[in-house]
């Protein structure tokens, strides 16, 4: 004799019910807000426009700057300023770029040097003061970091005595000044590139360097073979902070440098600094001296964020 025995159904738990007798909303995919949480769509019209009208505002000098560099000479003027060129002329590149060609070459000489060497110190500072402990460690990063805080202008009478003093100042120097003007930018830039890796190497895990010591590397031999080929983020956030750093210095390179060593932003300050302002000529030559910079960018930004923000979350 077979018996029936009956399936015990699990009771499904009663969805709890909305105050009124409202009708349960459906439920929501992870990750969507509700609707009533949504933004509607006049909001977000209303966001958009206030943004594009933030950039519009912020874009007015680019504007200004492009299509006062590509008028003809005969049709730029104060009242005309923000009006579109008739044609497309190419006679305020040509004028400007003989007076800004040896500043070029001297930004170049100066700005690339200073700030890849500047770059690989603060890669070497940043890396002993994240993953070595050494008598007074906590009061060398900070000490370093008061660097970052101190105008150039509190410093420009001892810089410049200093400089002559040791035959790093204009004629003295065989550079003209340019040798002394990099080394015031490595220097400078120190505080700031050992920041910058000191963040990004806390986030390196030691077990890291513990396989490079099994291994038989040292200090040195970790520095090179295992964090300058993991740092490449940071390289580009130091590299783009100092180039653009020494490639817009004005105060400094007019202090240091001989007639024939001055940096680019003399020779363009040089261009719009007579009497007659020739508005076309300057603005292509604000335009030129600012697509190095703008290429750095390019070349570099995608490692930027990635770089800038290395290590902060591992901080907490």
């Amino acid at each position: 004799m077979v018996r029936a025995t009956a399936a015990v159904v699990p009771r499904q738990p009663t969805p709890p019910q909305r105050p009124g007798n409202l009708p349960t909303p459906p439920p929501s995919s992870p990750g969507e807000l509700p609707r009533w949480q949504r933004p509607g769509p006049l909001r977000t019209t209303l966001r958009y426009i206030t943004l594009w009208a933030l950039a519009a505002f912020f874009l007015m000098p680019v504007y200004v700057l492009i299509v006062t560099s590509f008028k003809n000479p005969a049709d730029v003027s104060v009242t005309r300023i923000w009006e579109l060129p008739t044609s497309l002329s190419f006679d305020n590149f040509s004028a400007v770029l003989p007076k800004l060609s040896s500043g070029f070459r001297n930004s170049l000489a100066l700005s690339i040097p200073a700030s890849l060497i500047s770059a690989l110190l603060g890669c070497a500072n940043g890396f002993v003061l994240s993953k070595f402990r050494f008598p007074l460690s906590n009061v060398v990063f900070p000490l370093i970091l008061f660097g970052i805080f101190v105008p150039y202008q509190a410093v420009i009478i001892p810089v410049s005595q200093t400089m002559t003093a040791v035959g790093l100042r204009g004629s003295g120097d065989a550079t003209g000044g340019l040798l002394g003007l990099m080394l015031i930018h490595i220097i400078y830039g120190l505080p700031i590139t050992t920041l910058i890796f000191r963040n990004h190497f806390v986030s390196m895990p030691d077990a890291l360097l513990e396989s490079a010591r099994l291994d038989g590397a040292g200090v040195l031999r970790t520095w090179v073979d295992l964090a300058v080929p993991l740092s490449k983020p940071a390289f580009a956030v130091a590299v783009i902070w100092q180039f653009t750093s020494s490639w817009n210095d004005f105060m400094f390179g007019a202090m240091m440098t001989s007639r024939d060593s001055w940096p680019v932003t003399i020779a363009l300050n040089n261009v719009a600094g007579g009497q007659s302002v020739p508005f076309g000529q300057a603005m292509a030559g604000a335009l030129l001296v600012s697509l190095p910079t703008l290429a750095i960018y390019v070349l570099l930004g995608r490692f930027f964020m990635r770089g800038l923000l290395a290590g902060t979350l591992q901080e907490h």
